[in-house]
């Protein structure tokens, strides 16, 4: 019958959760000698003060990289690393105390350090222990343990073979392969406790070609939640072709023109100007401090019509979705600003509380050594309706910026810059040549108001973001479609 597929479906999609949640308990807490139980009682010592919140993080992270250079490998590294974090948070306080030990002392001893917190908020008793299966949005399978060592090798020789024999200018490759495998658990105080086992693979190849005195580097790369089956050879190839195409086409680049212009965004990765000029002032904290340009502007105009911006965090095996946030709620779609209406932030627990809104599924921390705050997973900018050949076709003179490199931004101001790694200069709707050396400046809210096109092919990127905030790095997703912005942005140049 039709309606048996979806139930079959959330069938096993609950299998699936529930095994999960068995196999933390079992490799993470039993094999530390820890239960549900004797965390829910650690809470408790919490709990005989007034806290509005309080939380258990426990993790087990295997990490596994190699780095390959001419044929050799320069670098190879595995470690494992476990430990406890234990917050608790009362009004706009919070008391954190963790330990690289899971031992119940080392669990016992922090959670007594955090009760010196001031009383505040109503009081909270410890609850029994409830399993909460959270979601299945990525594969559980321990990426380390996919190939063996040699393997692994072999796939980075693979990468450069192929580089190599892509073009005779290319004479240095460098590839670079990481494997994580973690393992948490939270248990939380009003009781809900949950568990996630998150994959996390990453390839990445830099070359450089040389053509007479001049020589010129382009990168390309991938991942996500997966296994290293992820890395095929088409998949490998891809990523070699982008990379040779970044470093040739450098070499024929010119001076980047410097000025106001008009400039196209390409799709995917440049996203990542979005991300950090726009998305880090939708996130709760900045606008409950109101340090944010987007503080108190709800309901408000703040892009042009079409914009519609989301952050998902339950995309399938995207390198920014996690079943869980790292307080255990369920990741999802949230729609930040639609058609140019800013509709919402991204919220942790406390933000949330403290705004009077529900959490987001964003409480996110880069180990169980940091507390969480509000982060972004997977961000971008939905479709629009023009053909990307049309928004180029329809620039006089202007810039076509196709992959950045770094960039920074201020986060009160909303200003902005940022280095392209791939540029090309456009004339009377063709791509004239590329250039080098392009900066792109400007303000984040001002910038959204002046988008006059918005391709059909919003992407994201490969799966190789990485968010700092505050000190702490989390993995991240960033992707837009093709953009045409009228103004507002400015173009530094400098000589080749």
């Amino acid at each position: 019958m039709p309606y048996n597929l979806p139930i079959t479906i959330l069938l096993k999609q609950r299998i699936l959760m529930q095994q999960t949640y068995r196999t933390v308990a079992r490799d993470l807490l039993a094999a530390n000698h820890l239960s549900p139980e004797l965390l829910a009682q650690t809470l408790s010592l919490i709990g005989r003060r007034q806290v509005d919140y309080a939380d258990i993080y426990c993790q087990r992270t295997a990490f596994e990289s190699w780095h390959l250079e001419e044929g050799i490998v320069k670098s190879g590294s595995f470690q494992i690393d476990q430990g406890v974090g234990v917050r608790a948070v009362a009004g706009e306080k919070t008391a954190f105390a963790y330990a690289d030990s899971l031992h119940p002392d080392s669990i016992k001893r922090s959670a007594e350090a955090v009760r010196v917190i001031a009383a505040a908020g109503q009081s909270a008793e410890a609850k029994v222990a409830v399993p909460h299966y959270g979601k299945n949005v990525h594969a559980v399978a321990n990426p380390i343990a996919s190939l063996d060592s040699a393997a692994k090798v072999a796939l980075l020789n693979k990468v450069e073979a192929l580089a190599k024999a892509a073009d005779p200018r290319i004479v240095q490759v460098m590839a670079g392969l990481t494997c994580e495998y973690d393992l948490v658990y939270i248990a939380r105080l009003d009781g809900k406790h949950s568990a996630d086992i998150r994959p996390l693979v990453r390839l990445s190849v830099s070359v450089i070609a040389k053509q007479g005195d001049r020589r010129e580097q382009g990168g390309a790369g991938g991942g996500g939640r997966f296994d290293l089956a992820y890395f095929d050879e088409k998949r490998l190839t891809e990523y070699v072709q982008t990379a040779v195409k970044q470093a040739l086409t450098n070499l024929e680049s010119r001076p980047a023109p410097a000025g106001a212009m008009t400039v196209v965004l390409g799709n995917g990765w440049p996203g990542v100007l979005l991300h950090e000029a726009v998305g880090h002032g939708l996130e709760g904290d900045f606008n409950r401090k109101e340090t944010s340009a987007f503080s108190g502007r709800i309901g408000e105009r703040v892009a042009a019509k079409g914009v519609t911006v989301v952050d998902q965090g339950d995309i399938e095996h995207r390198r920014g979705s996690l079943n869980i946030d790292d307080e255990g709620n369920d990741t999802r779609r949230t729609v930040l600003i639609e058609d140019g209406i800013l509709t919402g932030y991204l919220q942790d627990e406390t933000n949330a509380r403290l705004m009077g809104t529900a959490p987001t599924g964003n409480g996110r921390r880069e180990s169980y050594s940091s507390a969480p705050m509000p982060r972004m997973t997977n961000t971008f900018m939905e479709n629009g309706s023009h053909d990307p050949e049309e928004i180029i076709a329809s620039i006089d003179k202007g810039l076509y910026a196709v992959n950045f490199g770094g960039g920074q931004v201020d986060i009160t101001s909303g200003k902005f810059v940022f280095s392209a790694s791939e540029a090309w200069w456009v004339e009377n709707g063709k791509l004239q040549y590329p250039v080098k050396g392009a900066t792109i400046i400007g303000n984040g809210p001002e910038v959204l108001k002046h988008v006059s096109m918005i391709g059909n092919d919003t992407a994201l990127d490969t799966g190789v973001g990485v968010c700092g905030k505050d000190g702490q790095s989390v993995p991240v997703g960033v992707g837009q479609p093709t953009l045409r912005i009228d103004a507002g942005l400015t173009v530094g140049g400098r000589e080749v």
